[in-house]
């Protein structure tokens, strides 16, 4: 199983732009993941091509079971 953190933004153009960190420790604390997306915003880590990131819209974890198939 792969689990990744997804970070849910808006950018300027107020579309999704998502942001995601692979294996990330848990348990999950949610005030630590609200306070580095703050922090992406504030210190405009990235960009988009709808522009810059200005909000917040939401964070997930995505859980992934994949299986290999023998050919």
């Amino acid at each position: 199983m792969a689990k990744t953190l997804a970070l849910q933004f808006l950018n300027r153009d107020k579309k999704t732009v998502t942001v995601t960190l692979d294996a990330p420790k848990e348990p999950v604390d949610a005030a630590a993941v609200k306070a580095a997306m703050d922090t992406i915003i504030a210190q405009n880590v990235f960009s988009s091509s709808g522009g810059d990131l200005v909000e917040k819209k939401g964070a997930q974890i995505v859980d992934r079971s994949v299986s290999e198939i023998s050919l």
